[in-house]
């Protein structure tokens, strides 16, 4: 394996300007995403209905051009301190 390979042991990468294209309410449904937890639970969290989040996270799929809810949380693992300094900013 390379050190690359081992920095992030799954295969999903985003530029970074790609996180430019989402929204700060979407930037925040990532952040939160990457907990792992289930729709009901990140809405009532956010307080939105479920169909909402859905939405986001239909439109954050598609922005990031990535393949699903999974690997979406993923980049908010990898992109953490990106994300972490928006939600301090705003």
């Amino acid at each position: 394996m390379t050190a690359a390979h081992d920095a992030h042991p799954f295969p999903v990468s985003v530029d970074t300007g790609k996180l430019d294209l989402l929204t700060g309410r979407e930037r925040e449904v990532l952040r939160h995403l990457a907990r792992g937890r289930t729709n009901r639970v990140l809405a009532g969290q956010l307080g939105i209905a479920e169909r909402t989040l859905r939405a986001h996270i239909t439109s954050i799929v598609r922005k990031l051009d990535v393949g699903s809810r999974f690997e979406a949380s993923l980049v908010a693992v990898q992109h953490h301190d990106t994300l972490a300094e928006d939600a301090i900013a705003s």
